[in-house]
């Protein structure tokens, strides 16, 4: 079951791009998009990561802040931050808890049997960790809507 407006937002501990363990609990007290993404160096996740890079800006000023997800390895999301220049955390979830958490798995992602990867999905979570928007896609090819994640964040108080 996919996790939805008004749940509490499920926590998780994932390595960041140093291989870091980093908690949801550390990213609470500020408005946060979670943004889970099918895949590293692939042309929407790179779109989609750099209009979050190139929004930053703008949600600094509503003082929120963007935590990117994917199943690749914490290389890959380092080379991936590197390339791109992004000045969000990247976590990886390689072991695959997160996608199982929020129950956004997609299974034999691009035809590759057995290899799941997350739903391209946006969580926005007010302060104390509450969903106040979810969006979740099973067409991978599709991206979020920029102007209803930015709507959910102004909408929090």
């Amino acid at each position: 079951m996919a996790t939805k407006v008004g749940d509490k937002a499920p926590a998780f501990t994932l390595n960041d791009t140093e291989k870091k363990q980093r908690s949801l609990n550390e990213f609470l007290g500020k408005k946060t998009v979670l943004a889970f993404f099918p895949g590293a160096f692939t042309g929407v996740c790179t779109k989609e990561m750099c209009t979050f890079r190139d929004s930053i800006s703008k949600f600094n000023a509503m003082n929120a802040q963007v935590v990117g997800i994917s199943v690749d390895s914490p290389f890959a999301n380092k080379a991936f931050t590197a390339q791109n220049n992004l000045q969000f955390p990247l976590l990886s979830d390689y072991n695959r808890e997160a996608v199982k958490l929020y129950g956004i798995e997609l299974n034999n992602f691009s035809g590759l049997q057995g290899y799941t990867a997350a739903k391209r999905s946006i969580f926005v979570l007010d302060n104390a960790g509450t969903v106040r928007y979810a969006w979740i896609s099973d067409n991978p090819g599709v991206e979020p809507n920029y102007d209803e994640i930015s709507k959910a964040l102004e909408a929090i108080k």
